[in-house]
């Protein structure tokens, strides 16, 4: 179980890279990009942040090396946006859960239209 104070802490960094990412980061390879979920550790010394990207499999691995280039510029921004004693060093995850339900949406439709068929 997650003690509220991480709870928050975890909601915070999310909201601001969040906001950094849209609002600063200028890479023409960082397109439409939403930032999931935020982990912090207890001891806020690392950050696993888990990204959903849009885009076709070449886009989304340049955007994720782009998202990678960028993550000294992302911490300095996350430290100016939220109080913490420590900035959290990030890891940079690629989210794939919009995919998967994408993907098994569209065979239970196939299989509602076999059935009607």
């Amino acid at each position: 179980m997650i003690p509220d104070r991480l709870k928050r802490v975890n909601e915070a960094c999310r909201e601001a890279l969040g906001e950094v990412l849209q609002e600063k980061v200028k890479d023409p390879r960082v397109g439409f990009v939403t930032v999931t979920k935020v982990e912090v550790t207890p001891d806020l010394r690392q950050a696993k942040v888990w990204l959903s990207v849009l885009g076709t499999e070449e886009e989304v691995d340049a955007c994720m090396q782009a998202l990678q280039k960028a993550k000294g510029f992302m911490r300095r921004e996350l430290g100016l946006r939220v109080r913490m004693r420590y900035t959290p060093e990030l890891r940079i995850m690629l989210d794939r859960g919009a995919e998967v339900s994408e993907r098994v949406q569209g065979i239970l439709n196939r299989l509602g239209d076999e059935e009607e068929g």
